[in-house]
């Protein structure tokens, strides 16, 4: 699990681009750890990745 610094890091994107792509269901949606913390699964937002990659070519 990787917290948002990570994937706007990983992924390139600010947190607002990151925030309206899982609204508009483009990107992985974050799982609540605590009530206050979310954080992602790597695995798919590496995949959201390599898709956008694929996507490309």
């Amino acid at each position: 699990m990787i917290r948002l610094p990570e994937v706007m890091s990983i992924c390139g994107l600010a947190r607002s681009t990151v925030y309206l792509y899982i609204q508009r269901g483009e990107f992985p949606a974050p799982v609540k750890i605590t009530r206050q913390a979310s954080a992602w699964s790597l695995e798919e937002v590496q995949a959201w990745v390599a898709g956008r990659l694929q996507a490309r070519v």
